[in-house]
């Protein structure tokens, strides 16, 4: 090995020791932070995104490379995820099986070293969260091509729980199996979501190939694992967890699709300065409603970033909207404008001020 590299390595090694020593230094100042926390008569979550932010954003300015500036926040994430994980256990419960998409949105919320909870249905997550079983719980929403989640915004018609967050993971699919090639694959397993959004990848590529219906993405990994002449439709996560190799990466019909997740809690998270708040209301049904609604929102200079309507299940034409609002509840003029709908509404419930997601 030549001299010059030989060096080099040592420095390295020399580097990769002070950052090991670094890094247990800024642990024990953490562990320190989680004692006077538990000790505060006003104990919040241990999770402060707040405080994550501010940092992230902090090393980002502070960064003259050569060190890619997008690297920095997956390597912190990882950094505070553990760094949590010596204050107290971070229970996150989630709409299951292990490498779905809401599994993805999970790690990039919470890092590597939370401990994660599947579950079987969107109102397992709440009910594992109101009853303390875990500290978070993180659901779908809404998907960029196929719309809102109905079932998550009717859970929270009767929840206590509060949106303590938000997470938008990209949906990118890809072809993995145990086969070699293309020509191989006599099967294709996947969610029918995931193969309707690459039908047109599928219709192309292998048109004469069946293609069968499972419950998840993880699922249809999970059946490919002793079959080397089937693939399945799922993240790259799905195929490191059971064995399989990418055939071919990024098979979604459309490139810009997202899926956003809630995180839930009990707790509130404090205030960033760059927060979202979302509510759920009922007005009367009479003309001009909506526009009486959504008024006092424009009056005060706020930005709504949805609106979503559902039947009220409780009486024949009755609505709720869902609206998020740019801005935190404790704003005066986000607290002005809601006091005036108040008066307009049958119903008004603030789900949550929470970060927006960078």
């Amino acid at each position: 090995m030549p001299e010059d590299i030989q060096r080099y390595r040592k420095e390295i090694d020399r580097i990769d020791d002070e950052i090991l020593r670094l890094l247990n230094e800024r642990s024990k100042n953490v562990m320190e932070i989680g004692k006077l926390k538990k000790q505060s008569d006003r104990e919040g979550n241990l999770h402060t995104p707040g405080r994550e932010a501010e940092i992230v954003d902090r090393l980002m300015r502070q960064n003259r490379g050569p060190f890619p500036n997008e690297a920095i926040r997956p390597v912190y994430r990882e950094i505070m995820s553990a760094s949590l994980s010596l204050e107290g256990p971070q229970q996150v419960a989630y709409l299951g099986p292990r490498a779905t998409f809401t599994h993805l949105a999970c790690i990039q919320k919470f890092g590597e070293s939370a401990q994660y909870v599947p579950v079987n249905s969107i109102k397992d997550v709440f009910n594992e969260v109101e009853r303390g079983r875990a500290n978070f719980g993180v659901v779908p929403i809404e998907n960029s091509t196929e719309g809102v989640v109905n079932h998550t915004l009717d859970m929270f018609i009767d929840s206590n729980l509060l949106i303590y967050g938000e997470v938008l993971q990209e949906v990118s699919h890809h072809l993995l199996s145990k086969a070699d090639r293309l020509e191989d694959v006599k099967k294709i397993y996947s969610h029918p979501h995931a193969i309707a959004q690459c039908r047109n990848w599928l219709e192309a590529n292998l048109p004469h190939v069946p293609l069968a219906e499972v419950a998840s993405t993880s699922r249809a990994a999970e059946l490919c694992a002793d079959d080397h002449s089937a693939a399945a439709i799922a993240s790259e996560l799905a195929g490191q967890l059971y064995g399989l190799k990418v055939l071919k990466s990024r098979i979604e019909d459309n490139i810009n699709n997202f899926t956003r997740f809630l995180v839930l809690s009990q707790k509130p998270p404090e205030r960033t300065g760059k927060d979202k708040t979302s509510v759920m209301l009922s007005v009367k049904d009479k003309v001009g409603a909506l526009y009486e609604l959504l008024r006092p929102f424009a009056s005060h200079g706020l930005n709504l970033t949805k609106i979503e309507s559902r039947p009220s299940r409780r009486k024949a034409w009755e609505y709720l909207f869902f609206v998020d609002i740019e801005g935190h509840v404790e704003e005066e003029r986000v607290k002005k404008a809601l006091e005036e709908i108040k008066s307009r509404c049958l119903f008004l419930k603030i789900l949550g001020s929470y970060p927006a997601h960078s």
